[in-house]
């Protein structure tokens, strides 16, 4: 399959989900993501980029999920629920109380989301329809294993599966049999719960498919340690004989963090991938391209080489570097519409990687007015036609933010994308739309002309990040307006 949103000029949104005005606490798959559709559509946009739609995992981040297949239970959207009779709309108005509707309460949504799925699927498993038992059939791969994985971390406190019961841990067929037994309607309520996910995810898709929005997703590279994956194909990775590992991912100090970023995941056994073709990379690709119409790689120069951290490290400035699968993966793969998030510290041998993969690569605008380096391929007069240019992603502070805090870079910027209009933030989206790249994407924060209080996520730091929620009708129709009208002008619309 070729991308097809390389094939002419265009602009997306960059927004994930979890940052929609619906109620309840977070974004979901219900009427606030099809309101902001239809803003795309009359923006005329051509896009929607998505943060990984996976569950989270540890310090609340889609990039830390317990499972690469899975979806994000919290995304199900409960008045849909109550519209199918799973929910009673008392029930359902009983856990939609907030505190702040702009921020996301993670730790509120764990007390209460939950409990309600739970009474969904068990009303759901009371009549399901025929087709669960096909969805069940045709995700066997992954959903079994998630089903009774997400079952025994309920049922050991939440704890990380290295710390449960040693037969449990070591997945002793026996004892896995047992508790499936024991505890067989659970398991069922998890597949339950992924079916109701999926159901409405096929729905959103298809409405912005209908109003010509293409939906690009987010792979990261890595998956959490914690995570049903490791629990079940210990094999796919560089663990110790307690299935702890010994050395974990992270990149070292750049731009973003000054000690680096310690991720903390497990590093792949890539001599094992490559034994057996590297099925389960082809499995979890092909799951993410039913998904989506593109998928963006996170982190792709970890597939030329990666770095290595000791386990217990307490930050990534200690670490080396080890070679990757390279063109090797990317064969076996085949063709896919992917992107390639080629950022960080790129040596000869990631472009080269780049260039025979035929992937479009990324392109930030803040990036190129770093004044420590000189000429920037992200300066915009360096970009390549076919690329994917940014303001900014999700690890980045929003336009206005960043004018606001850089200092010299931003007086450079200042000077270069003549802000001069009393708008500086739209100045900016106005260099970035006019520019000669294919395709365009910008964060939502910054059509809004927000400031670092709307970022996303800040690298290397945990307890305020992927927390923003836009307010009720941000997204208005004048501003909807005022976009087409750059696109018309721009050429990004047809």
């Amino acid at each position: 399959m070729t991308m097809k949103l390389m094939d002419k000029r265009g602009s997306g949104v960059l927004l994930h989900l979890s940052s929609l005005p619906s109620p309840g606490g977070i974004g979901t798959m219900g009427q606030a993501a099809r309101d902001f559709v239809d803003f795309l559509a009359r923006a005329g946009q051509c896009c929607w980029q998505l943060l990984p739609i996976c569950p989270t995992g540890f310090g609340d981040s889609p990039y830390q999920s317990p499972s690469s297949f899975a979806g994000n239970p919290y995304f199900i959207d409960p008045e849909q629920l109550v519209e199918q009779g799973l929910l009673e709309a008392r029930e359902w108005e009983d856990a939609c109380e907030e505190t702040d509707p702009e921020r996301v309460d993670y730790g509120k949504l764990y007390d209460r989301r939950y409990d309600l799925l739970r009474i969904a699927a068990q009303r759901f498993l009371e009549k399901s329809p025929e087709d669960f038992g096909q969805f069940c059939a045709a995700n066997a791969y992954w959903l079994e294993n998630h089903a009774l994985f997400m079952t025994l971390k309920n049922y050991h406190g939440d704890a990380p599966w290295h710390s449960w019961k040693y037969p449990l841990k070591e997945r002793q067929s026996e004892a896995l049999a047992d508790f499936s037994r024991e505890h067989a309607q659970t398991v069922a309520m998890e597949k339950a719960v992924q079916y109701l996910f999926f159901q409405q995810w096929g729905r959103l898709k298809e409405y912005a498919n209908k109003k010509g929005i293409s939906v690009i997703g987010d792979m990261p590279i890595y998956v959490a340690l914690d995570s049903v994956e490791v629990w079940a194909h210990r094999e796919l990775f560089q663990l110790d004989e307690e299935g702890i590992p010994r050395e974990v991912a992270g990149c070292p100090p750049d731009g973003f963090a000054a000690n680096g970023q310690l991720w903390g995941n497990p590093l792949f056994d890539w001599e094992f991938m490559a034994g057996d073709g590297y099925q389960w990379w082809i499995k979890r690709v092909d799951h993410l391209c039913r998904l989506y119409d593109a998928v963006r790689i996170d982190h792709f120069r970890g597939l030329d080489s990666y770095y290595c951290i000791p386990y217990g490290s307490a930050d990534a400035r200690v670490g080396r570097w080890r070679q990757g699968p390279g063109l090797e993966l990317l064969r076996a793969l085949g063709e896919r519409p992917l992107l390639a998030e080629d950022l960080g510290f790129l040596t000869p041998s990631v472009r080269q990687l780049l260039q025979e993969s035929g992937y479009p690569g990324m392109k930030v605008i803040q990036f190129g007015f770093d004044s420590r380096d000189g000429e920037s391929d992200h300066l915009p007069h360096n970009y390549p036609e076919r690329c994917v240019a940014y303001l900014g992603t999700h690890d980045n502070d929003t336009m206005a933010g960043w004018l606001n805090s850089a200092g010299e870079d931003a007086a450079y910027a200042t000077e270069y994308l003549r802000l001069g209009s009393g708008r500086p933030h739209w100045d900016a989206l106005c260099a970035l739309w006019s520019g000669v790249t294919r395709l365009t994407v910008v964060q939502g924060q910054d059509l809004l002309g927000l400031g670092s209080e709307s970022r996303m996520n800040t690298p290397g730091t945990l307890g305020q990040n992927w927390c923003w929620r836009a307010k009720q009708n941000a997204f208005t129709q004048n501003l909807a307006q005022e976009i087409r009208r750059k696109m018309e002008l721009y050429g990004r619309i047809s």
